[in-house]
């Protein structure tokens, strides 16, 4: 159980859209705490302190420890919301851990050997990653921060699927209950490319615009002509 991750917290009275962008100004993150067998918690968090922590992909798949009021909680992070147009964290999900209840979390896949494998070094296939990560259940003592696929024996065209991962001791993965084929990796052949269409279009417009231009160039357009004229001189 990774308890790499400290937070400060302060718990929060006031609530709504105008108060949470009076703690944002003054460089606090509103927070939820909630789970376990407590009520759920408004908190604040320190702004600059989480903008240190959220490009860690451990800090999404561990135990992170909560000094709320000068006490310490354990929880993990269930939803972080971003500014979509510059570096503040504007909300943040947090989940009560008990040592003796499962939790879900979703960990990273860290894919091994997949420049190295058959499929890609001396066949030249493509890797597709077909899932980044997954959710899984355990104890949190039993929480890994990541999992890894091993991707050294694949060649063209094999496919990795989600019952083949190993999973340490106490965890499992939920989704595996459906039943369901899930690939998570493959190797492929590149795609050839397709010819360009600009040649083709160019080739099947000339015989057209030649034919445009040929009733003007043989003459057939003059009876027409013609026939007006004498038809202006009956008159």
């Amino acid at each position: 159980m990774s308890k790499s991750f400290t937070v400060g917290a302060e718990t929060r009275n006031d609530q709504g859209k105008g108060a949470s962008r009076r703690l944002r100004r003054a460089g606090q993150v509103p927070a939820i705490l909630y789970g376990g067998k407590g009520e759920p918690s408004n908190i604040t968090l320190n702004q600059l302190s989480l903008l240190t922590m959220i490009d860690n992909e451990k800090f999404y798949s561990s135990i992170i420890n909560i000094k709320l009021d000068g006490k310490d909680q354990q929880a993990i992070v269930k939803d972080v919301q971003m500014h979509p147009a510059k570096a503040q964290v504007l909300h943040v999900d947090l989940q009560r851990v008990l040592a003796d209840q499962p939790i879900r979390l979703h960990l990273p896949i860290h894919f091994l050997n997949q420049n190295t494998c058959p499929g890609v070094k001396t066949q030249g296939g493509q890797v597709s990653h077909l899932r980044t990560d997954i959710e899984i259940s355990c104890l949190p003592k039993d929480l890994p921060e990541a999992l890894e696929v091993d991707m050294i024996a694949m060649n063209l065209n094999d496919t990795i699927f989600l019952k083949d991962i190993k999973v340490p001791p106490g965890v499992t993965i939920p989704e595996l209950a459906t039943g369901r084929e899930i690939p998570v990796v493959s190797i492929h052949a590149p795609r050839a490319e397709e010819p360009e269409p600009v040649a083709d279009a160019a080739a099947a417009a000339a015989p057209a615009a030649d034919a445009k231009a040929a009733p003007a160039a043989d003459g057939k357009a003059a009876p027409a002509a013609d026939a007006k004229k004498e038809g202006s001189g009956k008159k």
